[in-house]
């Protein structure tokens, strides 16, 4: 199972298929489902010469060319169909559409083309974003579908939007899979009700033969693990999209010190980027290293003996060779992103903040952790977003601990300029995903027990003070995967213990672990990625396939933005 493969074999399809020289137009959400995973080069190869957007109404009149158009089945997308059948600018067309189609939207299409110019319509189940193999997202944008409703409940758009775009990828992917739920979730059971509703009704789509025994999709809500987006991810992408930010693979750099205009903007890919491929897990100590050699082997190929010993050579260095840069574009995208990142995280005291997330997310130390607290807000130099989002995490922890301090700790905020809305996210964090809210014990510290399994944890080595946390996903999709069903499950995970498993939509005998798709109600991260592409490494002899999917990518801010805007405004 692989997104990018199967949005690449949907893509080639509509440019191969459709022989001689062509444009593509594509529509506001079409456009960056295919950016992700094509690049202009290879639509030039494909005889592809134009890609414009579909809305675009002063697209010069070009008869001797064909046209493909590939847009979701909305109600803009059809207008804007109607509106270029009706004043066609092209020879031919042949009109993909990115999920399942009314045939009310095929009679309507009929009926406008009186020009008898379209040539095919056909349905290329495209319909969800894939920025790495093992990970895909619908995409929901708070903005344009909000994902709640009051209480813990969807909101109507969002809800459809995401039938839609996980449909799309078991389409693309031919699975027909077990559906299972989180127990405590009404949002994750409403998910899996109305997409087993979708398989049965479309069985002509999906096939009329049992549930593929070969393939799971277990729905999690993320309220089940709120600690995960709070905290500083320290691999090389994940940096990338918390503290720059990325938008369908594209970096916007317009606003850094300095900058030179061709890196302005820069685009991440790993068919086209052999570094970012290898490097994208790697930590942030890993990756300095790393981007040395790959500067010092052009420098090698340069002839150049130019001393490097930091970031800040490697910048120079780049600047002071022009040929160098028009030989390696891609070591200057590289230099330039890792200079920035260790820019903000200096600026910022990432590592300080770091330490102490760490620490609360993953042992039981409240004496210490408080007055590691107190003393970060009390630093000027801590940004406010990093202080209330420490804050949270203590929250959430020691939310049941005797002594909670977390009145005191959002006085000590206000008392320290924050934002009052900001100080609210944290009863926002404790509504949403409190512990009575969440389905299990996520920090081990619900009972004496569980506490002491904590502390034993707390003790062991680590490599890595501010990497020891492993998300609960990932735990619990190991689990799955190994079949167990002990005491750890019954604390972690209830609904997959025999005697308490959620509703499975769907036929149970005969399931095997093989094909195993987990999607986050609530958004996915790219810790959880991460987690997800190590596993299908280590599991890869077993013939396991594991694929992570979300209502979106999420970041820390995101997270928190997501919460405070759409679910208690």
């Amino acid at each position: 199972m692989d997104a990018v493969k199967a949005v690449q074999y949907y893509t080639n399809r509509m440019v191969t298929d459709v022989s001689g020289m062509k444009v593509l137009l594509l529509d506001r959400e079409t456009t960056p489902i295919i950016s992700l995973v094509s690049t202009q080069s290879y639509l030039l190869a494909k005889e592809t010469y134009l890609v414009d957007r579909i809305e675009n109404s002063s697209r010069d009149t070009m008869r001797h060319l064909k046209c493909i158009c590939f847009v979701r089945p909305t109600d803009a997308s059809l207008q804007a169909l109607l509106d270029e059948l009706r004043s066609p600018k092209y020879g031919d067309y042949y009109i993909y559409f990115s999920n399942i189609l009314k045939k009310s939207m095929i009679e309507v299409l009929a009926e406008n083309d009186e020009s008898e110019v379209v040539r095919e319509i056909q349905e290329f189940y495209a319909d969800f974003y894939a920025p790495t193999p093992c990970l895909f997202h619908i995409g929901l944008v708070p903005s344009v579908h909000p994902l709640f409703a009051e209480g813990h409940s969807w909101n109507p758009g969002a809800l459809g939007r995401t039938v839609q775009g996980l449909s799309a990828l078991l389409l693309s992917l031919k699975k027909r899979p077990n559906i299972r739920y989180e127990r405590n979730s009404a949002m994750a059971q409403k998910l899996g009700q109305e997409l087993e509703y979708l398989m049965s009704h479309e069985a002509g789509l999906f096939g009329t033969k049992a549930i593929d025994n070969h393939a799971q999709l277990f729905i999690v809500d993320r309220k089940n693990d709120p600690v995960t987006p709070l905290l500083t991810q320290w691999t090389y992408h994940a940096l990338l999209y918390e503290l720059i930010g990325i938008n369908n693979g594209r970096i916007d750099l317009s606003h850094v010190p300095g900058i030179r205009p061709e890196v302005k903007e820069v685009m991440l890919s790993q068919d086209q980027d052999t570094f970012f491929k290898q490097s994208q897990h790697l930590n942030f100590g890993d990756l300095g290293a790393s981007i040395k050699k790959f500067v010092e082997m052009y420098q090698t190929n340069t002839k150049s003996h130019h001393q490097i010993e930091s970031i800040a050579d490697m910048k120079r260095f780049v600047e002071a060779y022009p040929e160098f840069r028009k030989l390696s574009g891609n070591v200057t995208k590289h230099v330039t992103l890792v200079g920035e990142l260790s820019r903000l995280v200096a600026e910022r005291h990432l590592l300080a903040v770091s330490e102490l997330e760490q620490s609360l997310a993953c042992n039981e130390q409240h004496n210490s952790d408080l007055k590691a607290l107190r003393a970060l807000i009390s630093n000027a130099k801590i940004t406010a977003e990093n202080k209330v989002r420490c804050a949270i995490l203590y929250a959430l922890r020691y939310e049941r601990a005797q002594g909670n301090a977390t009145a005191e700790l959002k006085q000590l905020l206000t008392s320290n300029g924050v934002d009052a809305d900001q100080v609210a996210s944290i009863d926002v964090v404790l509504r949403y995903a409190g512990v009575s809210e969440r389905q299990s014990d996520l920090f081990q510290n619900e009972n004496l027990f569980s506490r002491g399994r904590s502390i034993f944890k707390g003790l062991q080595g680590v490599e890595n003070v501010y990497t020891q946390h492993t998300p609960a996903l990932a735990e619990m999709v190991e689990q799955i995967v190994r079949g167990k069903q002990g005491l750890h499950w019954q604390e972690r995970l209830p609904n997959l213990d025999p005697k308490a498993r959620p509703p499975l939509l769907g036929n149970e005998n005969g399931i095997h672990n093989q094909d195993i798709i987990v999607f986050v109600v609530g958004g996915v991260t790219m810790e959880e990625e991460m987690a997800v592409a190590k596993l299908n490494e280590k599991f890869a002899s077993q013939n396991v396939r594991l694929l992570i999917g979300g209502t979106s990518i999420h970041t820390s801010s995101s997270f928190l933005a997501e919460l405070s805007t759409t679910f208690f405004p």
